[in-house]
């Protein structure tokens, strides 16, 4: 029976796949029925590993089978899932194949494609350094120790078929230059047990004398006698060294018969009939070579009975590549729906700086206008002071809860980067696993940018608090009853002519027209908000088809083309209504200068233009204190999934220290626990005497008459000029293809929270136009930059005043105070 070197199977701790894997489906996708589904895929991924790695397998084709289709899942996972990124807090523990057993086995099933596929695949994705038994070098030399193997299957499948001697000895005399590669790749090498440099040298042997032998019967048919002579003595000589050197671990005794008795039948006919010469071996034709092997790719799917157990769920890249797009997305919708909004409140703000409508209502001077009326019934509607007093009270709360959060998930960061670095001072290089310090710079990157969003969110309510305490008095008015409201405001004399006149009637009619632009602003904002469009089938085809995914170029021109013609919609209502604004303007400015005005006329205006003001404000001091609650909840679940990463991980390093120690204390262990003496003089052997009084030598040892033990380094064998040839270009190992997913899109700027390398895109927080701006922007990347909704160029920011900059040419500015953000209502 052929001596193979086979690779033992790497054993492996148990790892728990079910509450990561779980964990992340569960965050990552809605609860539906393709969740359940992904969680029964989880726990049947589970069960596989177990299946795989483990139980004791035997050698039979269903135990490669079930590694088969566990490597299939494995492949086909991969891309589905961010292992990569280090998002997963997987700790995979891999004990080195070479430690303990032996490498002789039966028929090896693995090709040598498998470790080229180890080399340039799999050590790149590793986070440390790996164990010796996949070193680069030992994966390099164990591909070329199983290409010379499959050429020598062929040789001996040859062999047994009866071919012709011509082909066997070229398959014979590859199958050495093959050993011979292998054998010089680790001579020098330490990482493979002792057993394998004596075999790969007994096997370039063996199958040298194999070609010799084979090539001497061509020899005999063509009649040259001398050569057959020369072939066999050479293969004798082969043999011979095997068996002096060797004969531990290969056998050769059948060969060596066979050998011999070809050679002597040879010589005698020889010496007794052909008298032909007898060549030196360097003076032989050079015997052909024949490669019947290459490396292969490893091209899952192995097993024929594979079928992927996440089939529905859409490749990281895609996923990312969705992410970015709907930040995008939401980037768009938030600038159009911002920029009608700002147009609204300035068109309201313009409007209650002229009185408007309450001018035209106000005309008898002594009455409650409509529109104040109605402001006042809709601030008591809308619960009344009580109302934002309650939600300012449940903003502390909100904070604080969100900040003991964040500080008990950057408290277990500290605590485990504390213990790292400790052990890393106790035990010096020993400790070789990655600093905590550096594992956790994305996780404290985004910690800081949390921090920095919860200072800016104090920031924006005392603002909002502000702006409350500012209206207060005339909210409270609005609140008050109907009598006691009029009561409060100062009457004027009857300006009773001004009715039905031309100026009052134009003054409507571009009212009338104002209110019906801020109305087909609101059904636009509603048809934006609603547009809908599943990228995933565009992605996943880029991701078929060019194998990487350019997330900027589809996006931009999907959304261009959903959104387009929305843009120009919006941009056309802001010139309607600065054509409309500009015609107010001239026809109040003829209005007021048709009415009475007196001292008392300008008393009434002007509390009109502050219960106006005060509604507006009431509006929006309530959107604002609401939509900052919905913040802090929004923020909270995602803290607590940054938390939940922060306890994975931190319980993933720990699960790692603790076999580190484990293995560190058994090294320890291990070695001499007393120091070395040395040997006294007066114990030491004393030096021969030199001389011719020296005493005469002792006895030599006999010499071993059973198997002799391998010398430390056995010697190459000897190279004859046929097999000294070089390999030819066929016969190296082909680079595998590198099966590494492709690169991550960058990530584009917007909502909902900050990214950080190496760990999920973001949480996406549900879009709205608030003035915490949890939608608004990249936070990461714009730091400096406050909680505030959205603005368009020139605005002053979220929860400041209305823009002090540049109001409608000729239009009357106010205080500051009288001229805030006026939202839709």
């Amino acid at each position: 029976m052929a001596t193979f070197i086979s690779v033992p199977l790497k054993k492996s701790s148990e790892v728990d796949l079910v509450k990561p894997l779980s964990k992340f489906v569960t965050s990552t996708y809605p609860a539906s029925e393709d969740q359940g589904e992904y969680l029964r895929a989880v726990e049947e991924l589970n069960k596989l590993r177990k299946s795989a790695l483990g139980r004791p397998l035997d050698k039979h084709e269903s135990s490669l089978e079930i590694l088969l289709r566990y490597y299939d899942q494995l492949c086909a996972v991969e891309p589905k899932f961010p292992f990569s990124e280090n998002q997963l807090c997987l700790t995979f523990t891999w004990k080195d194949a070479f430690d303990k057993g032996s490498l002789f086995g039966g028929s090896v099933k693995l090709g040598n494609g498998a470790f080229g596929h180890i080399k340039d695949t799999v050590l790149s994705a590793l986070n440390r350094e790996p164990t010796m038994d996949i070193s680069p070098e030992t994966v390099g030399t164990l591909s070329l120790i199983m290409l010379a193997q499959a050429q020598e299957v062929f040789f001996l499948k040859a062999t047994s078929d009866k071919m012709k001697d011509a082909v066997i000895a070229k398959l014979a005399n590859q199958a050495a230059d093959f050993y011979g590669d292998a054998f010089k790749q680790c001579q020098y090498k330490d990482n493979l047990p002792k057993e394998v440099l004596p075999v790969l040298a007994a096997k370039h042997c063996i199958m040298q004398a194999n070609a010799e032998l084979h090539q001497s019967v061509l020899a005999k048919q063509k009649k040259r006698f001398g050569e057959e002579i020369a072939r066999l003595q050479h293969a004798a000589e082969l043999v011979k060294t095997v068996a002096s050197r060797y004969d531990e671990y290969v056998s050769v005794k059948d060969l060596t018969d066979k050998i011999n008795r070809c050679l002597t039948a040879a010589k005698k006919d020889n010496d007794f009939i052909y008298h032909d010469r007898v060549p030196e071996v360097k003076d032989l034709e050079h015997i052909g070579k024949a490669a019947l092997v290459k490396p292969t790719a490893i091209t899952p799917p192995l097993s024929q009975k594979f079928s992927d157990l996440f089939e529905k769920m859409v490749p990281m890249a895609v996923q990312q590549s969705m992410s970015i797009y709907s930040q995008r997305k939401a980037e768009t919708v938030n600038r159009l729906v911002g920029t009608m909004r700002e147009a609204t409140n300035l068109c309201n703000g313009v409007l209650a700086s002229l009185n408007l409508p309450a001018a035209l209502e106000d005309l008898s001077g002594d009455s409650i206008p409509q529109s104040i009326a109605e402001k006042a019934r809709n601030v008591v509607q809308h619960g009344g002071l009580q109302s934002i007093e309650q939600l300012i009270k449940d903003l502390p709360e909100l904070l604080t809860r969100n900040r003991e959060i964040l500080d008990e998930s950057l408290k277990m960061l500290d605590d485990e980067e504390t213990t790292d670095n400790e052990l890393r001072t106790k035990f010096s290089q020993r400790w070789s696993r990655t600093p905590s310090g550096d594992l956790y710079k994305p996780l404290r990157t985004e910690g800081a940018n949390f921090r920095n969003i919860l200072d800016k969110a104090v920031q924006a309510d005392q603002v909002v608090r502000d702006r409350y305490s500012t209206h207060c008095a005339m909210i409270a008015l609005l609140c008050k009853p109907e009598n006691e409201l009029n009561a409060a405001i100062p009457s004027a004399n009857p300006t009773k002519t001004l009715q039905g006149s031309e100026v009052v009637n134009v003054l409507r009619s571009l009212l009338a027209q104002l209110e019906e632009v801020k109305k087909e602003r609101e059904t636009m904002e509603g048809e934006i908000k609603a547009v809908t469009f599943d990228m995933s089938i565009t992605f996943l085809t880029a991701l078929a088809q060019d194998g990487a995914i350019n997330e900027e170029q589809l996006s931009l021109g999907q959304l261009d083309q959903l959104y387009g013609s929305y843009n120009q919609r919006v941009q056309a209502s802001l010139r309607t209504q600065e054509e409309l604004l500009g015609k107010v303007q001239t026809s109040h400015q003829e209005f007021s200068s048709l009415k009475q005005s007196n001292a008392d006329s300008n008393q009434r205006e002007e509390v009109l233009k502050k219960l106006a003001s005060a509604h507006d404000s009431y509006m929006e001091i309530s959107n604002n204190l609401r939509e900052g609650t919905k913040f802090y909840n929004d923020l909270t679940e995602i803290l607590l999934k940054f938390q939940n990463k922060c306890s994975d991980i931190v319980f993933a390093r720990k699960t790692e220290r603790d076999e580190l120690l484990k293995d560190l204390q058994q090294s320890i262990a291990r070695e001499p626990s007393a120091p070395t003496f040395n040997v006294p003089a007066y114990q030491s052997t004393p030096a021969a005497p030199s001389g011719p009084a020296a005493p005469a030598p002792g006895p030599t040892p006999a010499p071993r008459t059973s198997k002799p033990q391998p010398p430390a380094r056995p010697p190459p064998p000897s190279v004859t000029p046929q097999a000294a040839s070089t390999t030819p270009a066929s016969s190296q190992p082909a680079a595998a293809p590198t099966n590494n997913p492709p690169p991550m899109a960058p990530q584009a700027q917007g909502p909902p929270y900050p990214t950080y390398q190496g760990y999920p895109g973001y949480y996406q927080m549900p879009m709205g136009y608030n003035p915490y701006a949890y939608g608004q922007y990249n936070m990461p990347n714009m730091p400096n930059m406050p909680y505030m909704p959205y603005q368009t160029p020139g605005q002053g920011g979220y929860p400041g005043t209305a823009p002090a900059g540049q109001p409608y040419p000729g239009y009357p500015q106010q205080p500051p105070q009288q001229q805030p953000y006026y939202p839709q209502q």
